[in-house]
């Protein structure tokens, strides 16, 4: 199972080749964190962008950390935050793929390579 960080679909919407013929390769539609889905608005500026943004996301499961994700989530935070500038996004969106055991597509490994037990793919070239 993959789950997509909010990079992979910005670079989707933007229509960058090599994430669209990522995308388009897949034999499994791949889940968002709802908290992608929430960057993503955030990064938007009017109503007709917020539309697009729902438009994208619309044919994805959306997924949202359970309990357990979230104790995981507040410890990873608490351990990482100060060291290595984890940010609490992040922790969460690591935690929901750690809960699935489920493959983080993203490039930004430096957010999230201090997770333990996180399994993270940049999907294709940059």
């Amino acid at each position: 199972m993959y789950l997509l960080d909010t990079d992979i679909l910005i670079d989707i919407q933007r229509g960058y080749a090599p994430a669209i013929s990522w995308f388009a390769s897949l034999s499994e539609i791949p889940s968002v964190p709802g908290f992608v889905v929430m960057e993503l608005i955030q990064g938007t500026q009017n109503k007709q962008q917020v539309r697009k943004v729902l438009q994208l996301v619309a044919p994805l499961p959306v997924i949202w950390p359970t309990e357990d994700d979230c104790i995981r989530a507040l410890s990873d935070f608490t351990a990482y935050h100060l060291s290595h500038k984890v940010g609490l996004i992040d922790t969460l969106i690591a935690a929901c793929a750690v809960g699935r055991n489920a493959t983080l597509c993203s490039f930004n490994i430096k957010h999230y390579r201090v997770i333990l037990g996180l399994n993270i793919e940049q999907p294709y070239s940059r």
